[in-house]
C-alpha cells in the first residue's frame, strides 16, 4: 500500500485509514493498556479513544504525538509501517508464572 495525495478525501472509511486505526490499536495493546487506561492519560472520555480507533473519527498530528507519547510508542516507526503498508504487530501475551 502507497498513501496517494489524489486519494486524501474528508471520509473515514478508506483502507488506508483503517491501517492507521490498527496500528493504533495495536501500539496501544503492544503498550498493555485499554482504552479506559490510555484515556485516563490522556485525561480524555474513553469515547475519544473507542472513536479514532474504530474510525469514527480522525486524529490531528498533534493529538497523534500526544497519544504515541501516551503509549510509550514510536511515532516516526507508526508513521512509517503505515506508509509502508506493514501490518500491526501481534500484541505481546503475558507469560504464564
Amino acid at each position: 500500500m502507497t498513501i496517494s495525495v489524489r486519494g486524501i478525501g474528508k471520509t473515514v472509511h478508506s483502507s488506508d485509514q483503517a491501517t492507521f486505526c490498527a496500528l493504533m490499536v495495536a501500539a496501544r495493546k503492544q503498550a498493555g493498556l485499554t482504552q479506559h487506561e490510555l484515556a485516563r492519560r490522556l485525561k480524555r472520555p474513553q469515547s475519544f479513544v473507542a472513536k479514532y480507533e474504530g474510525g469514527e473519527r480522525r486524529i490531528d498530528v498533534v493529538e497523534f504525538v500526544a497519544i504515541v507519547r501516551v503509549i510509550g510508542a514510536d511515532p516516526l516507526k507508526l508513521l512509517r509501517d503505515l506508509m509502508a503498508g506493514k501490518p500491526p504487530a501481534k500484541p505481546r501475551r503475558a507469560s504464564a508464572k
